[in-house]
Parts: structure tokens; C-alpha cells; sequence
């Protein structure tokens, strides 16, 4: 099993009460410690407004993140989970991911997904058609992003995107190209389609709704001749992990008041405990087939899961 983990990024309140002028030093901080903790990979979100509520919080913008971090880090790899397909042209998005591809030194990975928060698109004026469409355009956006990862000169008539000789220099430096992730568990179409174009699929389930969805993966790869086992399952795990029982409570309140919850309806709706107990979570998923899991610490400006995970945790799952 391999790990990421997330840098705050605003989004879920992670950098509230922090300067703005502060918050790259914080940002880059946290990235250098997923650096050299551990983990295969280190993430960021693709969102605009804070949740649980739109605020007047920091949010930072996924790519411009990505690419400042590709300078600051060496060997973890960078990836977005998920870029929200509709918020960038495919080839806008190909030719962005082909630059960081190089800034990075071949380390991106491509997460996307058709997009969720309703908000956002309505703030910044996206279309928001139904999960059907939106699926529809994913599938196009993945196409002409790997053609532009791939050809000298795209031409592209879709019903939803075309490019017309789109030409996208320098290429990424992988070979034959970046990984692609597709998030999302609707289990007739996007599921269909990670199937059909997915290195990685990322399901944010429990573990009995992980293997079901896995199932039906492998269904739909069937269905296209694919091997099952070509395509890793992961999941994406919100974490506090604490020393004592005693510490879990303490952060677990914290976890919770930033996403404006009680304690202990939030220990219990994410993976809470001490090394032990997230342990045995996570062990719960390597049962199911899982073998990727991209941690989000919301204590990763103010307290210490990241370390303890990584010390305490991944290596239980080493190979």
C-alpha cells in the first residue's frame, strides 16, 4: 500500500487565523514534511470557496499551488484531487499539467473529476449540467488531455469540447504520460469510465461500499477487455491521529470545530484514534483491495498526525 497526504490549503478552514502573508511559509512547510516523511505523494485540492460554507477565507487556487511546490519539494509526487474538469479548457489543462509535469521533474499525477460543489460553479458562472453531462464532458476532457499529452498537433470535434490543431510544448516528461486519476464512485457511469481510461481510482467510501464499488470496477473492466488489477484503488481518509486516548479527544474537538462540529460526531464520522486504532481502519481497507490511501491531516499546521501516521502507521503496510 502507498500513501499521500495533503498541504492546508484553505479550503477546509485549515489556514484560518493565520496571516495571509504567512500562509505560503505554512503551506511550503507542511509540504516539506510529507517530503521527507514518507509518503509517495503529496496532494492539493481543486477548489475556489471554502466548505462547509462559502467565507471570506483563503482558498488557493490547485495549479498555481502545484507549481510553487514543484520548486520546494524533490521527491514526492504532486497530484490534485480532484481538478474539476469544467474549471479549465482540456487543452488549457493538458498544456498546465504538461509544464508542471516538467517543473516537477516527471513527478505529476493527474487527478480530475466531474465537479460537485454547486456553488462554486454558480460564483464564478460554470455551467452546471447534470451529473450525466458533466460525466459525458469528463470523458471528452480526458481524451483530448491525453492526445495533447501525446501528439504533435490535436484536432477534436466532441459535443462538448473540440480543439482545432491545438499544438502543447514541452510535453511531460513521463512516459508514455502522467498517471490519471478518476475520482468519483457513481457506479454506471463514472465508474465506466475509470474503467476505461484510469491508472488510479479514488473512492470516498467505507470499507463495504469500497469493495462494492471495486466489484462493479471490475465489472466494467470486463467490460472493455481490461485487466482489473491494471487499474489501484484508492481511498481519500480524513485522519487525526493522537498518542493517548486522552490526545484523541483533545484533537478530535479541534478537527471538529473546523468544520463546525462536536468532538465526538466528528471522531466518529472520519478516522480518528491513536496509532493503533487508525491502524486497524486502515488495515480494513487493505482487506478490500485498497492500495493507495491520500490522508487529509486538518492538524497539519497546528498539531502532529502527519508524523505519527507516517511513523507509526505506513510502515504496518510496507512491502
Amino acid at each position: 500500500m502507498e500513501f499521500g497526504a495533503f498541504v492546508p490549503q484553505g479550503w477546509r478552514m485549515d489556514l484560518v487565523g493565520i496571516d495571509d502573508g504567512d500562509h505560503w511559509e505554512t503551506i511550503k512547510s507542511v509540504a516539506s514534511r510529507i517530503d521527507i516523511a514518507g509518503y509517495r505523494s503529496l496532494w492539493v485540492y481543486d477548489h475556489l470557496h471554502t466548505v462547509p460554507e462559502p467565507s471570506q477565507e483563503a482558498t488557493y487556487e490547485a495549479f498555481t499551488l502545484l507549481a510553487a511546490l514543484a520548486g520546494v519539494t524533490s521527491d514526492v509526487r504532486l497530484g490534485q484531487m480532484c481538478t474539476c474538469h469544467a474549471y479549465r479548457p482540456p487543452a488549457m489543462l493538458a498544456k498546465i499539467s504538461s509544464n508542471i509535469d516538467v517543473i516537477s521533474g516527471g513527478r505529476l499525477d493527474l487527478g480530475i473529476g466531474a465537479g460537485w460543489y454547486e456553488q462554486e460553479f454558480e460564483a464564478y458562472d460554470y455551467p452546471y449540467p447534470s451529473g450525466s453531462v458533466r460525466i459525458a464532458e469528463l470523458r471528452e476532457a480526458v481524451e483530448i488531455i491525453e492526445r495533447m499529452w501525446t501528439e504533435d498537433e490535436v484536432y477534436y470535434e466532441g459535443r462538448y469540447f473540440s480543439v482545432n490543431g491545438a499544438i502543447n510544448r514541452p510535453k511531460p516528461l513521463q512516459s508514455p504520460r502522467p498517471p490519471i486519476w478518476i475520482a468519483g464512485g457513481g457506479e454506471k457511469l463514472t465508474l465506466r469510465l475509470v474503467a476505461e481510461k484510469a491508472d488510479y481510482a479514488n473512492f470516498a467510501a467505507n470499507p463495504a461500499t469500497f469493495a462494492r464499488k471495486s466489484r462493479i470496477l471490475d465489472q466494467h473492466c470486463e467490460d472493455f477487455g481490461r485487466d482489473p488489477a491494471e487499474i489501484v484503488r484508492s481511498v481519500h481518509l480524513e485522519v487525526l491521529v493522537g498518542e493517548t486516548e486522552a490526545d484523541v479527544q483533545a484533537i478530535a474537538e479541534r478537527g471538529g470545530a473546523q468544520r463546525s462540529m462536536a468532538g465526538p460526531e466528528y471522531a466518529s464520522m472520519f478516522t480518528v484514534g491513536t496509532v493503533e486504532q487508525v491502524t486497524e481502519r486502515i488495515a480494513e481497507y487493505a482487506a478490500v483491495g485498497c492500495g493507495y490511501v491520500i490522508a487529509y491531516f486538518p492538524d497539519s499546521v497546528w498539531g502532529g498526525s502527519l508524523e505519527l501516521f507516517a511513523d507509526g502507521v505506513i510502515p504496518r503496510f510496507s512491502v
